[in-house]
C-alpha cells in the first residue's frame, strides 16, 4: 500500500506543477470547472472532513491532559484556528496586491508576502502528504476518492495563488508546493506520531481546507454554474457513500 500512497503523492505534486500551466484547462470556461470542483469539495467536507473532525474530537478528548480538560470541543477549536489563519493569509495577499498596484502599478503581491503565503501552503501540503499514510490504511478506493477531491482542490488553489503572485508562483511556488506534499508523505513513512497528535493536526488542517473551499470554490453567482455544482456534489457523494 505504500506504493499507492507514493503514487498518490506524486500525482498530486504533478497537479501543482502543471495545473496553472495547462492550456486545455484554460479552454474550459472557468465557471464550469470551478463549480464542479466546488460541488465535489463541499461533498468531501460534509461527508468526510466533518466525520473525521468528530473522530478527531473523540481522540483528543481521550488523550488530553488536565490542563486542557476545561476546553470543550477543542478539535473544532483547532479547526477554527486553521480557518482563521488561512483567512488572514488571504487578506494579507489581497492587501499586498492592492498596495503594490497603487505604489508600483504591478498586480501582484510583495515578495515577502509571497514567501509567507507559499510557506503556509507548503506546510498545509506537507501535513496533507503526511496524512496520506492514513488514507493508505483504508484501501485503494479511499485513496482514489481522496485524490479526486484533493486534485480538484489543488487546481483551484493553484489558480488563486498564481492570480496573487504571478511570476513568483510560476518560478518558485508551484515547485515548493509539489515538493512539500511528497516530502510530507516521506515523513509519514519515517516518523510515526500518536493518534492524539494526528487528530489535532488533522483538525487544524481541516479548518484550512474548509476556508479554502468556501473562499475559492463557491464563487460569486455570475462566476458559477449551479447545475454543475449540484452535479459535482451529487456524483461525488454517491461514490463516496457507496465506497
Amino acid at each position: 500500500m505504500s506504493m499507492i500512497g507514493l503514487s498518490l503523492a506524486i500525482c498530486l505534486a504533478l497537479v501543482h506543477i502543471f495545473a496553472s500551466q495547462t492550456q486545455w484547462l484554460r479552454n474550459i470556461p472557468q465557471r464550469w470547472w470551478i463549480s464542479i470542483a466546488g460541488g465535489v469539495s463541499i461533498a468531501y467536507i460534509f461527508l468526510d472532513v466533518f466525520p473525521e473532525l468528530e473522530a478527531a474530537q473523540a481522540e483528543v478528548e481521550h488523550g488530553i491532559g488536565p490542563v486542557l480538560e476545561y476546553l470543550e470541543n477543542h478539535a473544532y477549536l483547532l479547526a477554527l484556528v486553521g480557518l482563521a489563519v488561512f483567512y488572514g493569509l488571504e487578506k494579507l495577499a489581497m492587501r499586498s496586491r492592492s498596495h503594490r498596484h497603487h505604489s508600483h502599478g504591478e498586480d501582484c503581491t510583495h515578495p515577502g508576502v509571497f514567501w509567507i503565503h507559499v510557506t503556509a501552503f507548503a506546510l498545509y501540503n506537507g501535513i496533507l502528504g503526511y496524512l496520506l499514510r492514513e488514507a493508505e490504511n483504508h484501501g485503494l478506493m479511499a485513496c482514489l476518492l481522496l485524490f479526486v477531491a484533493l486534485a480538484l482542490h489543488f487546481i483551484v488553489n493553484d489558480v488563486s495563488l498564481r492570480e496573487h503572485h504571478k511570476q513568483n508562483y510560476d518560478r518558485w511556488g508551484r515547485w515548493l508546493l509539489a515538493g512539500a506534499i511528497v516530502l510530507g508523505w516521506i515523513l509519514g513513512q519515517a516518523i510515526h506520531i500518536d493518534e492524539v497528535a494526528i487528530a489535532s493536526i488533522w483538525a487544524l488542517i481541516a479548518g484550512g481546507i474548509i476556508l479554502n473551499v468556501l473562499k475559492e470554490e463557491l464563487p460569486a453567482e455570475q462566476d458559477s454554474h449551479f447545475g454543475l455544482f449540484v452535479a459535482g456534489a451529487a456524483v461525488y457523494s454517491v461514490v463516496l457513500l457507496a465506497a
